[in-house]
């Protein structure tokens, strides 16, 4: 859907094409794509192999058959045709247009775009799921409320991050901590994702929405992967990547459950006490130490094991890894302790 969305986005040349056509008081059916699977259920209507322009587009709607465009819609392929979709396809609506776009869009895989010129709606079909398109500035209201509430949510995530590196430091981490912080990184994950979906439908009235997400959105993945990594317990038959994709997959229900979501995520501890003590691998620490790669920072957390070890070991301690020498190894060492330190200010301060 959010493909079939970016085609008809403001500013591409199909939407003005939809735009003139609901102006003009019409009606249309427009199937986006030329393969065989749609040709062989038209029938009737004419070969045009004409490049699009919206003022084409316009002018064929006013005959009642449906109009078939290329897959990237540069080409006009053919006009005024009677689709013939297999009847047994299941569909909600009742008009002849939109039941005609919806089948089409179940049995293949093509967009169809369905302009009525009666309720004045765009509305767009891909596979099962139906958009009817939104005017310009309800999108833009949208879309700022996404933001204002995503940046309250960051904030927090923020807060309990700076909480969670500081007990890190002191190593006083609980299970509950820890899932606080990933409960937060979804929930600021999912208010993005939301706000994305805006951003594909305003096009290019959403460029300035795209950059406050973004900023907004900075770092936000690579914390909740190395707090993940942190304290994941990997086997043979549980990865990482598995992990992160079970917590995107939870229901809003499940990920506000800590005990459930901490069970899903398989992390080590007694997963019915919440305050039973965690260890960090001190992944998530490193990765703020400036010009240490992310594989480097992985040899020292798999030779120390912890991140109290970590913040305990020597110099020479440092040099012992692979691939550190003497002038990393004090600088990874002094950087460390500032970062230890800078944690502990903001959490007493």
């Amino acid at each position: 859907m959010l493909d079939a969305l970016a085609g008809v986005a403001p500013g591409r040349p199909l939407r003005e094409g939809l735009d003139r056509i609901l102006q003009a008081g019409m009606g249309a059916l427009v199937v986006v794509g030329d393969g065989p699977e749609v040709l062989a259920i038209c029938s009737g209507g004419f070969l045009l192999d004409a490049a699009f322009t919206p003022q084409r587009l316009s002018e064929l709607a006013k005959m009642d058959g449906a109009i078939i465009l290329a897959a990237d819609a540069s080409r006009i392929a053919r006009a005024n045709v009677h689709l013939v979709p297999d009847p047994h396809v299941p569909t909600s609506e009742t008009g002849t247009r939109h039941r005609t776009a919806e089948r089409v869009a179940r049995s293949l895989s093509v967009p169809v775009i369905s302009v009525s010129e009666d309720q004045q709606v765009i509305a767009v079909y891909a596979g099962a799921e139906k958009h009817p398109l939104e005017a310009i500035p309800r999108l833009l209201n949208r879309a700022n409320q996404g933001l204002s509430t995503l940046e309250r949510y960051k904030n927090r995530l923020d807060t309990v991050a700076a909480s969670l590196s500081a007990l890190e430091v002191e190593d006083l981490v609980t299970l509950r901590d820890v899932m606080t912080v990933l409960q937060r990184t979804e929930m600021v994950r999912r208010i993005a994702e939301e706000i994305e979906g805006y951003i594909v439908e305003l096009g290019e009235d959403g460029r300035l929405v795209r950059l406050q997400l973004d900023e907004l959105m900075g770092g936000v993945e690579d914390e909740r992967r190395l707090v993940l990594a942190d304290y994941f317990r990997q086997d043979e038959s549980w990865e990482l990547d598995e992990a992160l994709g079970v917590l995107a997959g939870m229901e809003t229900d499940e990920l506000l459950d800590l005990t459930a979501s901490a069970r899903r995520l398989h992390l080590p501890g007694e997963v019915a006490d919440l305050d039973a003590g965690l260890s960090p691998r001190g992944l998530r620490l490193l990765s703020k130490v400036p010009r240490l790669t992310e594989r480097l920072a992985r040899r020292i957390v798999d030779h120390f094991g912890s991140l109290q070890k970590v913040l305990r070991a020597s110099v020479e301690d440092l040099q012992a890894v692979n691939g550190v020498g003497a002038t990393q190894a004090r600088a990874i060492k002094e950087a460390v302790a500032r970062l230890a330190e800078a944690s502990l200010l903001d959490r007493y301060s």
